[in-house]
């Protein structure tokens, strides 16, 4: 990889998958206004306990997201970016959106500054990006194909007037592709963001892939489409199925080769705070923010310190594990990770708040993917049915690693030929893979001789 573009991704958690064990990003909710309808979106359904984008507790003015920026940078040492995701659309909603990032810059200038747009604003607001320091930016593009663009759009709003069907499409789609063409050419490092929806665009989101790497993209994210129907989504009233976790792994597997995956995507809410895997955000509602902040960046300098030296003692180790952690066989195998971050295995099953999936092959082994679970151990109690959804959710998997777990999802889990393990607390991901097979390959080697 170029050293300029390392460099730029090495502490952003949603460009780089390393940088997610590390480092948390926070989204302000400034920008309300949004110019396109999507029928996967409904941003007037605001609920603390959804987990999607488009969803925020509570819109921010500017001066409250500086005060929130500053409160969580000062309490939050893993903080490295700040970003601009919604609830509408960031570069539509114009105004807040610079009335916030300026005085973010000013006031906290060692975290990285970010927007998230659908694209149809985006070309009259680059320059401004550029002036303003903002290095990464992330446009959510589901087609190239206007037709199919027909089934996803209802309708955009652009320069003044309100366009329909194949006249809305064929307009997104120019202006998302000028958009992404005018960030490359200026050095601004983007991401493509895709919603994979059954039978509408899933095969066409190779041709997206292909359309997005030649204009300069750097990252494409494929997530799973969101339609429950209580949402209240067209899609979710309409009964439109969500792809199955099966369907979503091939397609970015098929991805591979076009541009980078992003594998690690929580599809986070435009008011999500800290690392992608636990969110902080009921910590900072409005009415805890400080009437006055001051920038104190003490907390974080000497995090990155420290995180410096555990990555490099990271990398040595990943390295040493690397050339051995295979599967024992031609198979593949999945294995199931509870982990709190830093790449180790350090979150106690009953405890877990998601489940990291790898894949292990002869080639080696690759994050493929999360599962969001609840926990089900409350208080020394463990809560029956919610251990049976996690049980069923891990069925067909080879092997669980946590660094703890108890003797009773032990044995459900084996009934249902899934190993668990705790042995390997505190180890680095790849450390303990490594070690599991390696003993598992050692007892095979013995039984053959006995």
């Amino acid at each position: 990889m170029d050293p300029a573009i390392r460099e730029k991704i090495k502490d952003h958690p949603c460009f780089s998958r390393e940088a997610h064990l590390y480092f948390a990003r926070m989204h302000l909710a400034v920008a309300p206004a949004c110019n396109i309808q999507c029928n996967y979106c409904n941003r007037r359904y605001d609920c603390a306990n959804e987990s999607r984008p488009g969803v925020a507790s509570h819109r921010l003015t500017p001066d409250q997201a500086l005060r929130r920026a500053m409160a969580v940078a000062n309490e939050v040492p893993q903080l490295s970016v700040v970003g601009i995701a919604g609830p509408g659309d960031a570069c539509y909603d114009w105004r807040k959106t610079k009335a916030t990032l300026i005085p973010i810059a000013r006031e906290i200038p060692d975290v990285k500054l970010c927007i998230s747009t659908n694209g149809l604003a985006l070309p009259e607001h680059v320059d401004e990006l550029v002036d303003m320091n903002v290095g990464h930016v992330t446009i959510t593009i589901n087609m190239v194909d206007p037709k199919i663009g027909t089934e996803i759009y209802p309708w955009i709003f652009y320069d003044g007037r309100r366009y329909n069907g194949i006249d809305a499409s064929m307009i997104l789609h120019e202006r998302q592709m000028l958009g992404l063409e005018m960030l490359t050419e200026r050095g601004i490092l983007t991401k493509v963001n895709s919603v994979m929806i059954p039978g509408v665009n899933d095969e066409h989101l190779i041709e997206v892939g292909k359309w997005v790497k030649d204009r300069g993209a750097f990252m494409h994210n494929v997530m799973p489409l969101i339609s429950e129907p209580s949402n209240g989504t067209l899609y979710g009233l309409n009964g439109q199925r969500c792809p199955a976790p099966s369907e979503l792994i091939a397609l970015r597997d098929r991805l591979e080769g076009n541009t980078k995956v992003m594998r690690h995507c929580r599809q986070c809410r435009a008011d999500a705070v800290g690392l992608l895997s636990d969110d902080r955000a009921h910590e900072f509602t409005t009415s805890q923010l400080p009437a006055e902040a001051t920038n104190d960046s003490g907390k974080r300098h000497a995090y990155r310190t420290l995180i410096e030296r555990e990555r490099r003692s990271h990398a040595l180790q990943a390295r040493g594990a690397a050339t051995a952690v295979s599967a024992p066989s031609d198979e593949l195998l999945l294995i199931a990770v509870t982990t709190k971050g830093g790449g180790r295995v350090n979150e106690h099953f009953g405890h877990a708040k998601e489940i990291q999936i790898f894949s292990v092959c002869q080639k080696g082994l690759g994050l493929i993917g999360h599962l969001k679970i609840d926990p089900y151990c409350l208080g020394g109690w463990g809560e029956e049915a919610t251990l049976n959804s996690i049980i069923n959710a891990l069925e067909g998997l080879d092997l669980l690693i946590c660094s703890q777990i108890g003797n009773g999802p032990t044995n459900k889990l084996a009934r249902r030929g899934v190993r668990a393990t705790g042995a390997y607390g505190g180890s680095y991901i790849e450390q303990a893979i490594d070690a599991h097979y390696s003993a598992v390959l050692h007892d095979d080697t013995l039984a053959a001789a006995t």
